[in-house]
C-alpha cells in the first residue's frame, strides 16, 4: 500500500523532556568548563616565602633507600610528600623556584618531609645525552653525607640557578662535584661524583621511579608530579604547601 498520500505529524516534545535535555546540556558545559580550568590553570609566578633559602636546620637528615628514593626531613616529620622530578625538566625548575623555599621552611619546622623520586626520561634532551642520570647519581652521592642542609642547598641549586636548558650546555661531573662542595659536601662526595660511583644505582633508581610514576598515573607520566600518599597534588595551586603542612 502506498503512503504517498499520508501525512505524519511529529509528536511534540514534552516540556519535561525539554527541561531534562537542557539540564544535561548545562551539566556537560559545566564539566567542560571545569576541565578547561583544571588543565589550563595558570602556573603561580610569585616566589613563595622568598628570602628563606634552602633547608638550614642541622636536625634535618637526608637518607636514600636501597631503591634510590631520597628522603629529606626530620625523622619525626608530621607529613610526608612524594615529589617526582627530572633534573632537566623546566616545569620542575619552575616548581622548585616557586615553592622550594616554602617547602624548606616546612621541612626545617618538622611539619614536612620530602621523598624525592628522581627520573631521567629527558636524558636524550640534554647535550651530553645523559645529564639527568648523572645529576641523579650526584644527588645520591650528596645524600650519603646525611646532612639535610647540604643536600637541600645542592638540590635547590640543581633545579633553580644551575638547571641547564634542554639541548643547551649541561653540567659536567666536575661541575656537579663543585656544586656539591659549594653546598657543604666533603671532598669524598666530590670524588664520588667525578668517579661516577653512583651511576649504576642512579640508572636503577630512575627506572624504578619512572615505573612507579607510570603506575600512579596510568602511564601518563609527567613531571613534576606530587603525591600526598596516593592522592595527586596540583602543584599549580599556590596554597598546596600550606594546605598540606599548615
Amino acid at each position: 500500500m502506498s503512503n504517498a498520500g499520508s501525512k505524519h505529524t511529529p509528536r511534540p516534545v514534552s516540556s519535561n523532556t525539554t527541561y531534562a535535555l537542557a539540564a544535561v546540556a548545562l551539566v556537560v558545559i559545566g564539566l567542560l568548563v571545569f576541565a578547561a580550568f583544571k588543565w589550563n590553570k595558570p602556573t603561580p609566578t610569585e616566589v613563595r616565602n622568598d628570602g628563606y633559602g634552602a633547608v638550614r636546620d642541622t636536625a634535618v637528615q637526608v637518607t636514600a633507600t636501597p631503591e634510590g628514593v631520597i628522603r629529606l626531613g626530620r625523622p619525626e616529620a608530621a607529613e610526608t610528600v612524594d615529589i617526582f622530578e627530572d633534573p632537566l625538566c623546566p616545569a620542575c625548575g619552575t616548581m622548585e623556584t616557586t615553592f622550594g623555599q616554602e617547602i624548606a621552611q616546612k621541612v626545617d619546622e618538622g611539619k614536612l618531609a620530602v621523598n624525592y623520586h628522581l627520573v631521567a626520561f629527558l636524558d636524550d634532551r640534554s647535550k651530553s645525552k645523559d645529564y639527568s642520570t648523572r645529576a641523579i647519581a650526584a644527588s645520591l652521592c650528596v645524600a650519603q653525607t646525611g646532612s639535610g642542609p647540604t643536600f637541600g642547598k645542592f638540590h635547590e641549586s640543581l633545579f633553580t640557578t644551575k638547571q641547564p636548558d634542554e639541548g643547551g650546555e649541561d653540567l659536567s661531573n666536575p661541575a656537579l662535584a663543585t656544586l656539591a662542595t659549594e653546598s657543604g659536601a666533603p671532598e669524598s662526595v666530590a670524588s664520588c661524583i667525578t668517579g661516577g660511583a653512583q651511576l649504576a644505582p642512579a640508572r636503577t633508581a630512575a627506572s624504578k621511579n619512572l615505573a612507579d610514576l607510570d603506575a600512579r598515573t596510568d602511564n601518563k607520566s609527567a613531571t613534576p608530579a606530587i603525591f600526598d600518599g596516593t592522592n595527586a597534588i596540583d602543584w599549580r595551586d599556590e596554597n598546596w604547601v600550606i594546605t598540606l603542612a599548615p
